[in-house]
C-alpha cells in the first residue's frame, strides 16, 4: 500500500539493535543519504520512539534482550500498521522468515548484511511506502 503524501524532504528512520556501534554505523551510513537517524538499544526504546516522533522506517535486529525484533514489529504494527520495518538477523532460517512475514515486515535479511543490499531494501521500502524518489 503506498501513501500519497508530500514528498518526504528528511524522512527518519530508527535503527534498533543493542549494539552500540553497528547501531553507530548504520548511523554514519543513512544520514548522508538525507535520513534523520533515530537510535533505539532495544525494542521497548524503539516502541517508545514510535509512539512519540515521526518515524518513516525502522531497522532492527531480531535478537535483542526484553523484546526481540519479531516481537517489536507485531507491537509496532498494532499503532502504525503502514510503517515498513526491516528485521536484521544472524540466525535467519525458513522459520523467522516465514513469522516475518506473518508480522507484516518488509523484509528480512541476514546478519552480516552487506551495506548495499541494506541501502537497495531500504530505497525499495521507502519508495513502495511513500513514493520516496531516491
Amino acid at each position: 500500500m503506498r501513501l500519497e503524501t508530500p514528498l518526504l524532504q528528511t524522512p527518519s528512520l530508527l535503527i534498533t539493535d543493542d549494539d552500540r556501534d553497528f547501531r553507530e554505523t548504520l548511523r554514519g551510513v543513512f544520514e548522508p543519504r538525507g535520513f534523520r537517524t533515530l537510535l533505539a538499544a532495544d525494542g521497548e526504546e524503539a516502541l517508545k520512539i514510535v509512539e512519540s516522533e515521526p518515524v518513516h522506517l525502522l531497522l532492527l535486529d531480531m535478537h535483542m534482550p526484553r523484546l526481540t525484533g519479531l516481537e517489536t514489529i507485531r507491537r509496532v504494527k498494532a499503532v502504525r500498521s503502514i510503517l515498513p520495518c526491516i528485521l536484521l538477523s544472524a540466525r535467519l532460517d525458513e522459520t523467522l522468515a516465514h513469522e516475518a512475514e506473518v508480522a507484516h515486515a518488509f523484509s528480512v535479511l541476514s546478519k552480516p548484511v552487506r551495506f548495499s543490499d541494506l541501502t537497495g531494501m531500504v530505497s525499495r521500502a521507502m519508495r513502495q511506502t511513500y513514493n520516496w524518489p531516491r
